[in-house]
Formats: C-alpha cells, structure tokens, sequence
C-alpha cells in the first residue's frame, strides 16, 4: 500500500522550507522518483495528490511540493509569484529526492502542469542528470498566452501590476489581482472555462487564496521557457490540450518538436478539463506508458555508489 509522509526542503539563500508529500510505493526501495508541482497559483491539493496516487501505485515515489510563499510553505510575502524563485525551488525538491536514501538518484522524473509545466522545461534544460519529465499542458511562451487573454482584462491586470510594482519599490505590501475570474475582469485568467474550471480543482475545507502579487503579470511576457527544449536532452513527454484558452496549443507544439527527446500527447479537451473524469483516465494512462518506457521500476542492478 502506498505511504505518503509529510516532506520539506530548504530552498534560496535563506533556507525557507518547501513543504510537501513525499510517496513511496509498497516494497523496497530505492524508487524512481518523481518530482511534481503545481501551476500558477496553485498549490498541490489541486489534484497533484490523484496524479502521484496513480504513479505510486505503478512503482514510482512521488515528491509533491508547494513553491515558497504558496501552500503549505514558508516565504514572504504571500502569494508572491517569481519565477527566478520557483525555479530554484524546483532545483531545491530535486536536490532533496537526490539525497534520500529510498530513492534512485539516478532515476529523478520531473512533472509539472501548466505554469508549473513550463518549469519543467526550464529545469530539464538545466539539469542534464534528469532521467526524463513531463510537461502537462505547458506554460511554454509567455506572448502567446498574453495575446491569449480578453483585451479588457489585459488593461486592468496591466495597471494593477504597475501600481503594485511601485508598492513593492517603496517597501509596501502587494496589491493583488486574482488568479482566475470572470470574462472581463481583472484577473490573470478570464476565459470563459477558466474560473470555474480552476476553482473546481480545489477541494473542500482547503485554505485556498485565489489571487497572486500583481507585479508578476509584467513578468509574463518574458518567460519563454518553450525556448529550452531544444536543450532537454532526455526524454520528455508533452501533454497538449488542443482547445487550451491559457497555454494555447500552437505555440506548445511548436516547441515541443524542437525536443531532441520529445514526444506530444493531444487531448480534445481544455486546459483544466484534464485533471478530473475520463481525460484525466487518458492523461495518467499515457503519462504511465512513458515512464514504464523510459523510466521502468525494475531496472539494471545499481551500483553501489547509486544506492549509498
């Protein structure tokens, strides 16, 4: 029977602690392990528990963390998003699985979704010792979902960000803008599945805050990280939901074909249509083929280096 326990690691120069779960499967290790975390805004009660459920009961533990100033993790202030920051937070989480005694250091799986699905681009990129990853429905071009979004929206989230970034010079606390909303409003999200699909991943008796520090919306347009999967040079698997209103697929197929490794998944479905009934079933199916493919539970005999 699967194990979760609760998990943290330092992360930064000022060593706050990422909290998380960490799964491991019924039997002896050590495991492969998979590093997962969340999108934008979201923290891992989002359904990140279903997801590494399903792995851990196929053979894989599963390291499941918040970023810092998210979740269940320290940082300030909260709902601060900066993607320098959740980057060294997902070198930190892989770091961490490196060191555990029950898990194959050799065998270290990346997976993120959404904003977090761009992360594992990037941290590929960056790690060439990654045994493979999963980018499921990737935040991949910055422009593209910028464009993406309703014009009206863009006005306000834009103004407000810009407030917010001369409040953060003189030392003031953020001025937040919501994560998802209604059509119109001045929220990051405002397709029309976009607030109630990304609410609905939220289970209840969840603290859950759905808003983030404004200034992070003029940071959007820069990150690219569909630029470095020309630089993966494992396997990596790209899940792409073809009517996405958030990460739009073009722009992630694109990308995705410039993976030396890379394979692509299409779903019909949206972007927060696969988390939950009979896409999620597909989803977990094919991520699972992938990793019984490139990443097997029972592989060659480690050496003993790997396994002290």
């Amino acid at each position: 029977m699967t194990q979760r326990a609760n998990a943290e690691f330092p992360s930064g120069q000022r060593g706050e602690r990422c909290r998380g779960w960490l799964y491991e499967p019924e039997g002896n290790g050590p495991f492969p392990v998979i590093v997962m975390a969340h999108g934008l805004g979201g923290v891992k009660e989002m359904r990140l528990d279903a997801f590494a459920e399903r792995f851990s009961d196929a053979g894989y533990a599963c390291l499941v963390f918040d970023y810092r100033n998210f979740g269940a993790s320290e940082g300030a202030p909260r709902q601060l998003l900066d993607i320098g920051q959740q980057l060294e937070d997902w070198s930190s989480a892989i770091a961490f699985a490196r060191l555990q005694p029950s898990l194959m250091r050799s065998k270290v799986v990346l997976w993120g979704t959404s904003f977090g699905g761009g992360h594992v681009i990037a941290s590929a990129a960056r790690d060439q010792n990654v045994a493979a990853a999963i980018a499921q429905c990737p935040f991949t071009d910055g422009i593209a979902s910028a464009l993406a979004m309703d014009l009206r929206s863009s006005f306000k989230v834009t103004a407000m960000a810009m407030v917010d970034m001369l409040r953060g010079l003189v030392g003031m606390t953020p001025l937040m803008v919501a994560t998802s909303g209604p059509p119109h409003s001045a929220a990051l999200m405002t397709a029309p599945d976009a607030h109630g699909g990304y609410l609905a991943l939220v289970p209840s008796g969840v603290s859950f805050r759905n808003h983030v520090a404004a200034r992070f919306a003029l940071n959007i347009l820069r990150y690219r990280s569909g630029r470095r999967a020309a630089k993966v040079s494992c396997p990596i698997l790209f899940c792409i939901c073809e009517t996405d209103s958030v990460a739009p697929a073009g722009p992630n197929r694109r990308y995705a074909k410039k993976a030396p490794c890379g394979e692509i998944r299409r779903y019909r479905e949206g972007h927060f249509d696969i988390y939950v009934g009979e896409a999620f079933e597909r989803v977990v199916a094919d991520q699972l083929d992938f990793l019984k493919r490139h990443v097997p539970v029972k592989g060659p005999a480690m050496s003993k280096k790997e396994t002290t």
